[in-house]
């Protein structure tokens, strides 16, 4: 297939573009190589396959139409991968306008270039963020959204809402994935992980929010991968059974879906620190604080639709892929204590 990869230089979507290309599919990767964190990491992840012979990159902003548009009609990719938009909470409560311009507007010109040029399936990055208030673990795709937490969640929320018009209007098949915690080599630097690992290794004390007592569903980068692949192939089909008597919120009459990608194996945050102090062989210093604005204290996916509809099954527990993490920090950071 052809593929249109947004976000192509970030951490899913240059793993995700590595993985389509190995498989022998064609791909075009889109991305503005923003400074939101370092763009060396976005340059040295881009190297790893930029000059293969069926990959082709493009450095353009989604919030830039012409240019999506001028991609899409150029290059007709059969299907979409939108990985690209503005990543993280916190900053969002410091810069909301760059959530705005980044995962609406950029996401509506990346709906309506699907719309335009007959794409068979739109895949695109949503969040555990949209469970915001809820408190009901697992979090289930079936039960409502409506109160997220931070400018970032509401964004994405706003993305599945989005999509669903489109995909009742145009018939375009979209299906939204909430990604929780993702985590492993070649990872965002503004992820705790990172910092962590940075600060542990500087004899640095680190930062445990609401006192340590968070718990993620961490998921390591190979095992969302491998999500995201399964659901490319299958386009989003209507639900027939669905009524708006009893609506569900996961799916629709139209070729709409959503679906939870975690590891369904949430982990204490002290637990998470104790598997890296591990890897790194030394301890952590941990500075206890309360719970930040726009955080939520848990996340759990509910992932029994995505196992029943695509035979998904994370297979990488956290002290694996911490310690795969470390290994890759550790040769790309520091080659020579490796």
């Amino acid at each position: 297939m052809k593929v249109l990869v947004t976000g192509a230089a970030g951490f899913i979507g240059s793993a995700l573009a590595l993985r389509l290309l190995e498989r022998g599919d064609t791909v075009i990767g889109i991305d503005n190589h923003n400074d939101y964190y370092d763009p060396a990491l976005k340059d040295a992840r881009l190297a790893r396959h930029s000059h293969h012979p069926h990959y082709t990159h493009m450095r353009i902003d989604l919030a830039d139409r012409s240019a999506i548009f001028d991609c899409f009609s150029t290059h007709k990719p059969q299907r979409v991968i939108n990985m690209a938009g503005q990543a993280g909470v916190r900053y969002s409560i410091e810069n909301p306008l760059a959530y705005i311009d980044s995962n609406i507007l950029g996401f509506a010109h990346i709906l309506e270039a699907c719309r335009h040029h007959e794409v068979e399936h739109l895949v695109y990055a949503s969040s555990s963020s949209v469970y915001g208030a809820n408190t009901r673990m697992p979090f289930s795709v079936h039960d409502n959204v409506d109160h997220p937490l931070s400018i970032y969640a509401a964004t994405k929320k706003s993305n599945e809402l989005m999509a669903h018009s489109y995909s009742h209007l145009f018939k375009l098949p979209t299906t939204g994935l909430r990604f929780f915690t993702v985590y492993g080599p070649w990872g965002r630097p503004d992820m705790a992980l990172f910092k962590f690992t940075k600060a542990i290794l500087a004899g640095e004390n680190i930062q445990a929010f609401n006192y340590g007592k968070h718990r993620r569903d961490f998921t390591y980068i190979d095992d969302i991968v491998e999500g995201v692949i399964r659901v490319i192939d299958q386009p989003a089909q209507p639900n027939s059974d669905w009524t708006g008597d009893a609506p569900d919120a996961s799916s629709s009459l139209a070729p709409w879906r959503i679906y939870n990608i975690g590891n369904h194996q949430p982990v204490e945050l002290m637990d998470y620190i104790d598997a890296l102090e591990s890897a790194l062989n030394k301890k952590a210093n941990v500075d206890f604080l309360p719970l930040q604005p726009g955080d939520v204290p848990d996340t759990y996916a509910d992932v029994s639709d995505l196992v029943a509809q695509f035979d998904y099954h994370p297979t990488t527990p956290v002290k694996q892929g911490i310690a795969q993490y470390v290994e890759w920090y550790l040769d790309h950071y520091l080659p020579q204590k490796a």
